[in-house]
């Protein structure tokens, strides 16, 4: 009888469930999973170096070469002595327009992803949300189309005010266009072009901020925008910048829209009203000129494509920085290595 209790008081109440399958099931689904997501790493890093050494090897020739002779002799009516009295003009088009368009189009931005998040009813937001991100879906074709067909003759009058009472600062000086050719419109088609990735980026960075930070300051008395000023916009200050430069990306590399509607030279000039003083982008310059280009001249396109592609890259990693050096838990990072 005492054997047999003895028996029953160790013996194991149930037998355990097999996990060895449950365990190598696991297993290989967390292979798989770690093959794919190194896989798509690591191919991420392959196209981009394939495609700087394409952009450096195709753009080599004509950047190594004597442009007072050949087929770069007097190219796109430039007397030009090296590649890179070439590329300047273009480089310094390609950013005065990016950043005419974040001027105009960031601050719009940050404002609908702010009244999507903290102000709009649930169904306008929703709604609101839907119809910005479609944006993104527009042709850049259309967006081109519409700013010869809209907003040349739209922004017409308002050209003619700011050169009118702004007239004394260099940005608005010189005749006004009659078309709308001009910056001033390829920097608001552009501002909208934008509109979707900033928009829809700090939407989600506002809608993160944690619920206390802002329960915490309403209950202190604050109102709703010194609630968003003291909670939401230190929360979301590294999301807001990233988002800017990723636009500042977008539209860096646009190309159609510019191309369709201003009436670009290759020179140096931040006139906005003007006709035939507009710096014309690389983008849209590679657009226009490379299907009739000689071979040595598509090098010499391509190799502006290589300026605008270490551009971008710069932007990016600044935009990385940014998001390290003034995200959440820097400061932690920062206590760290000091101590």
């Amino acid at each position: 009888m005492t054997d047999t209790v003895a028996d029953t008081e160790t013996a194991p109440s149930s037998p355990p469930a097999p996990r060895s399958s449950i365990v190598g099931t696991r297993r290989v689904g967390d292979t798989v999973f770690l093959g794919l997501s190194t896989t798509a790493a690591v191919s991420i890093m392959l196209i981009l170096a394939g495609v700087a050494i394409f952009l450096i090897l195709r753009g080599l020739p004509a950047i190594t070469a004597n442009w007072s002779e050949g087929d770069l002799a007097g190219y796109q009516n430039g007397a030009w002595t090296n590649f890179w009295d070439y590329v300047g003009p273009l480089l310094f088009g390609s950013i005065w327009a990016a950043l005419i368009a974040m001027v105009i189009g960031a601050p719009v931005a940050i404002g609908i992803a702010l009244f999507i998040s903290h102000y709009a009813p649930r169904k306008v937001a929703g709604a609101l949300g839907y119809i910005v991100d479609l944006l993104a879906a527009v042709p850049s074709i259309v967006f081109g189309l519409w700013g010869i067909i809209v907003m040349r003759p739209l922004l017409l009058p308002v050209s003619d005010f700011l050169n009118e009472y702004l007239g004394w600062i260099p940005l608005f000086q010189g005749p006004v266009s009659t078309t709308g050719s001009t910056m001033f419109t390829g920097g608001v088609v552009l501002a909208v072009m934008i509109l979707p990735i900033v928009t829809s980026i700090t939407r989600e960075i506002f809608l993160q901020t944690p619920r206390l930070h802002e329960e915490a300051a309403l209950a202190l008395g604050a109102t709703r925008w010194e609630m968003i000023r003291l909670a939401v916009f230190p929360y979301a200050r590294s999301g807001m910048v990233s988002a800017t430069l990723l636009g500042l990306g977008r539209a860096l590399g646009e190309t159609m829209a510019i191309a369709l509607i201003i009436s670009p030279s290759l020179i140096y000039s931040v006139l906005l009203l003007t006709d035939g003083y507009n710096s014309q982008t690389i983008a849209a310059n590679i657009a226009l000129n490379f299907p009739i280009a000689t071979d040595l001249q598509r090098s010499a396109l391509i190799g502006t494509g290589l300026m605008l592609f270490v551009v971008s890259l710069a932007v990016n990693m600044f935009a990385r920085y940014i998001i390290a050096a003034t995200g959440p838990g820097a400061k932690g990072r920062k206590k760290g290595k000091r101590s």
